[in-house]
């Protein structure tokens, strides 16, 4: 039978007996979907994704014992015990819509622990621009209102007293995407010997709408990361795990979640140090000053038309979760806002006082944030490929116009050294022309430079920037991945410069892909893999990500030293130096010398 003929069945068989089967990578083939696209998940079950055995491991927790499985990191012995679907608070339906998490309930007798949570609600990403050219499936997990769960990965060897290191990882997915389930962390926790845990939060309109007043302050998406830390420190000692010792991870919007963690106030003492895979809070889109935008789209989709915001929550919560996954559509992304309480102001103005205490960072990017994934899902991969010489002007123009950056209460002058503000001048775009393609005539180079403006814009200079905040009040250690993984089938598709992707990475920090999907790795990739689960793990362990036997990593101190992450890393300097510094300087000092010119012929 074909891959495609055992795909049929087993969707056939969901829909007779509702219940799936697991895909193999034999079954599926060497062209699996997950194999070509990282972000891509593919398998058909809500099990774990490895061998189980017989036994069934049993943990306490504050409000009930759990029961979970005893699986085995693929081909070996080695043996991992997997919790899942563990309640870390009450489920946010019918009055906790729209308000902060609650304690979980007791519970008695045995829970089960071993099949995945519902995944919370959430944009059907298969629907969105750009999947078809991805392939994108999406696995069949249930999607529930109800999905305030974690799973936890623990070594088959950890009992309560182990005190092993803790690491809990934030999914991304633009904060309306994405679920615990879809990273595996067995092999990461089996290799290295720590305590693993996934989170979910609520995403789109669930975890983020805000009316901008005490009915809907927002953010509670956030506000459930901060619940599931508090979780963990409360239970994870059960597992083996030290709630003294706790690293907080994640990719993307997960990157934007650390990092907006790490400036909060309401996340003191939850955790001790933080690693930023391609996102920091600074992130354009995921952030912002105001709820005004969003709230006047969710009102127009919902028929909520309405200007008093108790009666729009009212009316939101009396809405179906078929209702709400029609508004979410509409979402690519969703910004949380400064709230009053996790953000009490705008995270440029949290890292820029005097009196922020962040922990030990891990900060970076891949090379090519822009390359393939994120123009498709955005809707950009079209306007890339009419871009010559001819169209530039006309396209930059546009673009500019769209690069926003809310200030808020913080006076131009004193953070033109953070952001330029509010939205750009289209003279502006002239600027953008010159620093980023001068003279160039041939139509492709001038596209693969416009996905390096919009990789700059979007993901390396907010990086860069958070790292040179964190790094004069704790150690920070900064990387860029630049390794064009041998796994990627669809190469043929993806720019012909696109080296490192947009969450390419990923594969190498947790050893499979996702679902646990094992890779099909070359013996220097496999060196890659160890190489980086090690630094992750290493850091988790110590704040320092160097041990011996490994390529040095030098701390990101005044010399600007940063580690290239390939199948030979290097030390390199200075990261986009004159980028940012264009960003950072050049573009807001051009900005305040328009406004000051348009102020004079107004007053004129």
């Amino acid at each position: 039978m074909d891959k495609d003929a055992v795909r049929k069945a087993i969707v056939c068989r969901q829909q007779v007996t509702g219940q799936g089967e697991h895909l193999t990578e034999k079954d599926v083939g060497s062209h699996s979907l997950v194999a070509e696209f990282p972000s891509v998940v593919t398998t058909n079950d809500s099990s774990p994704p490895t061998g189980k055995d017989s036994a069934s491991p049993i943990r306490n927790t504050h409000t009930g014992q759990v029961r979970g499985s005893l699986v085995h990191v693929k081909d070996s012995d080695v043996g991992v015990h997997t919790f899942l679907g563990i309640p870390f608070a009450k489920p946010p339906v019918g009055p906790l819509r729209f308000a902060p998490p609650e304690p979980p309930e007791p519970w008695r007798g045995m829970r089960d622990g071993t099949s995945y949570p519902a995944m919370c609600l959430q944009t059907d990403v298969t629907t969105l621009e750009g999947a078809k050219e991805m392939n994108l499936i999406m696995h069949p997990i249930s999607m529930s209102e109800d999905c305030l769960y974690l799973n936890i990965y623990t070594p088959a060897h950890a009992h309560e007293g182990s005190n092993l290191p803790v690491m809990v990882w934030i999914h991304g997915g633009a904060l309306v995407l994405g679920m615990a389930s879809m990273t595996d962390g067995s092999i990461l926790a089996a290799t290295e010997d720590i305590i693993m845990v996934a989170i979910q939060y609520r995403l789109g309109v669930l975890g983020f709408f805000s009316t901008g007043d005490q009915h809907a302050t927002g953010n509670w998406g956030y506000l459930d990361q901060v619940a599931a830390l508090q979780w963990v420190q409360q239970n994870i000692a059960y597992f083996g795990g030290n709630p003294g010792q706790v690293t907080i991870f994640g990719g993307s919007a997960g990157g934007t979640s650390v990092s907006s963690l790490v400036v909060s106030p309401m996340s003191k003492g939850l955790f001790h140090r933080a690693i930023m895979q391609s996102g920091v809070a600074l992130l354009p889109d995921l952030i912002s000053d105001t709820h005004e935008r969003v709230y006047t789209k969710v009102a127009n989709l919902s028929g909520c038309k309405t200007v008093d915001p108790e009666a729009m929550v009212l009316c939101l919560r009396d809405k179906s979760e078929a209702e709400i996954l029609a508004i979410n559509q509409v979402f690519t992304m969703m910004p949380a806002v400064v709230d009053g309480t996790f953000l009490p102001r705008h995270p440029r103005e949290l890292l820029a006082s005097v009196d922020f205490r962040p922990v030990p960072s891990i900060i970076g990017v891949d090379r090519d944030e822009f390359g393939w994934g994120i123009p498709l899902y955005m809707g950009f991969d079209p306007v890339i490929k009419n871009i010559t010489r001819e169209t530039l002007p006309a396209i930059l123009k546009n673009t500019a116009a769209h690069m926003v950056r809310d200030h808020g209460s913080c006076p131009d002058i004193e953070c033109s050294h953070i952001f330029f503000s509010d939205m750009l001048p289209p003279e502006c775009s002239d600027l953008l022309m010159e620093e980023y393609m001068g003279d160039v005539e041939d139509a492709q180079t001038l596209q693969a430079q416009f996905r390096n403006m919009m990789a700059d814009f979007m993901f390396v200079i907010p990086a860069l920037q958070v790292a040179y905040f964190q790094r004069s009040h704790a150690p920070v250690y900064f990387y860029q991945f630049q390794h064009q993984p041998s796994f990627i089938k669809h190469k043929h598709i993806r720019p012909p410069h696109v080296r490192a992707d947009h969450g390419d990475h990923g594969a190498f920090v947790f050893g499979s892909n996702l679902w646990g999907l094992k890779l099909d790795l070359t013996e220097e990739e496999k060196l890659l893999n160890r190489r980086m689960m090690k630094y992750w793990t290493n850091f988790a362990r110590r704040g320092n990500p160097n041990s011996e036997g490994l390529p040095y990593w030098p701390e990101l101190v005044h010399d600007e030293q940063y580690l290239q992450l390939d199948i030979q890393p290097a030390v390199g300097r200075a990261l986009k130096a004159r980028k940012l510094q264009f960003w950072t300087k050049t573009l807001p000092q051009k900005i305040q010398e328009l406004k000051r010119t348009q102020e004079k012929r107004t007053e004129l």
